[in-house]
C-alpha cells in the first residue's frame, strides 16, 4: 500500500513489486495552465514537494499566479490562513526545465492540451528522464491511454489521471487503467487520490471513458436545446442546477472546460465508435470559429468579462 509523506529526505525510496515507490515524497505536473496549475496547487496541499513545468515562461508565470490569486482568495474568504499559504507556497516550485522538474519525482502527472503528438512525445521524453519506480498519469479526458503508454518502455507504469475543472474544489478523479497498467499502478494511483481529498472511480481505456461521454453528450445536447430556442443559457443551467442537483449547468460547465476541448472530444468519439450521434452541434463550431472559447477568452456561450456568466449574442 502506498504510503504518503510530509517529509522530503528524497534522496531515498522504497520499492515496492512492480519497481513502484511505495510513498509519494516528490511530485512533477507537466503544463501549467488551468488544469495543470489546479493540480499542482492540490499537490502542494497534499503536503508533497511539487515541481510545476511549462515549457513556455509565460505560461508558467501565469500558472504560479493562477495558484497564488486562488489562495489570496480563500484567505480573504476566511477559509484559509495566511500561515496555510506560506506552507503550501514552500511545497511549490517553478521549473522552466523538464529534466529537472521530474528528476526526483515519484508522481508525474502530464496536463498539457489534447493533442495526441504531443503527449506521446511528452511521454516519450518522461521515459528517459523520470526515475524508474515514478507512476506516470494522463489528465487526458478522451485519449487512448494504451497509446500514451506505448510511447514508453513501462506501460505498466501509466495510468490515465483525469481531473475535472476547477480541479481544487472538484471531488472526483477518473483513472483509466489500459490493459498493461499493473494492480500497484492502480493501487498506487488510488491512495494518491485519496491524498488529494478525491473520490476515485477506475474505468476502463476506452473512447470518452465514462465521464467525458456523459458530460459532453449532455453539453451538446444544450447547445442544440439553445440554438433551436427551447430556453436561454441561463434558464437551461438553471434547469439541470435546480432541477437535477448539478453543481453548474451543462452550457457554463462547458465554458470552463472550454469549447474547443469539448468540441474535440465530441470528433474523437464520433470517429471512434463512426456514430454521428456524437458530432459536435454547428452552433459549438461556429463558436470555436470565431475564437469564443469560454471562460479562458472571456467569451463563449456567455459573456464572462465581468467574471460572471452573462448572456450574450450567439452566431447566427
Amino acid at each position: 500500500m502506498l504510503r504518503v509523506s510530509n517529509h522530503f529526505p528524497s534522496n531515498h525510496h522504497e520499492v515496492g513489486r512492480f519497481g513502484l515507490v511505495m510513498e509519494i515524497r516528490c511530485v512533477a505536473v507537466i503544463g501549467a495552465g488551468t488544469m495543470g496549475a489546479g493540480i499542482a496547487q492540490v499537490c502542494a496541499q497534499s503536503g508533497w514537494k511539487t515541481h510545476l513545468f511549462d515549457a513556455f515562461p509565460e505560461g508558467l508565470e501565469r500558472g504560479m499566479q493562477r495558484i497564488n490569486a486562488f489562495w489570496d482568495k480563500g484567505i480573504a474568504r476566511g477559509k484559509t490562513t495566511t500561515e496555510q499559504k506560506e506552507e503550501w507556497s514552500n511545497n511549490l516550485h517553478s521549473f522552466a526545465d523538464m529534466a529537472l522538474a521530474v528528476a526526483e519525482a515519484d508522481l508525474v502527472i502530464e496536463a498539457v492540451p489534447e493533442i495526441p503528438e504531443l503527449k506521446h512525445s511528452i511521454f516519450s521524453e518522461l521515459d528517459r528522464l523520470a526515475p524508474p519506480h515514478a507512476l506516470l498519469g494522463t489528465n487526458t479526458s478522451s485519449l487512448s491511454i494504451a497509446d500514451i503508454a506505448a510511447a514508453t518502455s513501462r506501460p505498466e507504469n501509466v495510468i490515465g489521471m483525469h481531473f475535472f475543472n476547477p480541479v481544487p474544489i472538484m471531488k472526483l478523479l477518473e483513472l483509466v487503467r489500459h490493459d498493461l497498467t499493473s494492480e500497484a499502478t492502480i493501487t498506487a494511483a488510488q491512495s494518491a487520490g485519496a491524498a488529494m481529498g478525491k473520490t476515485t472511480i477506475l474505468v476502463k481505456d476506452i473512447p470518452g471513458f465514462a465521464t467525458s461521454r456523459l458530460g459532453v453528450a449532455l453539453g451538446n445536447e444544450a447547445i442544440r436545446m439553445l440554438s433551436d430556442g427551447v430556453a436561454s443559457a441561463k434558464d437551461i443551467d438553471t434547469a439541470m442546477v435546480l432541477g437535477y442537483k448539478h453543481p453548474m449547468g451543462p452550457l457554463a460547465l462547458s465554458d470552463l472546460v472550454g469549447l474547443d476541448v469539448r468540441r474535440d472530444i465530441l470528433k474523437n468519439l464520433q470517429s471512434s465508435f463512426n456514430d454521428d450521434a456524437y458530432a459536435p452541434h454547428p452552433l459549438l463550431e461556429k463558436l470555436v470559429a470565431a475564437g469564443r472559447l469560454g471562460k479562458k477568452t472571456g467569451i463563449g456561450i456567455y459573456d464572462w468579462s465581468s467574471g460572471e456568466a452573462e448572456e450574450t449574442e450567439l452566431p447566427e
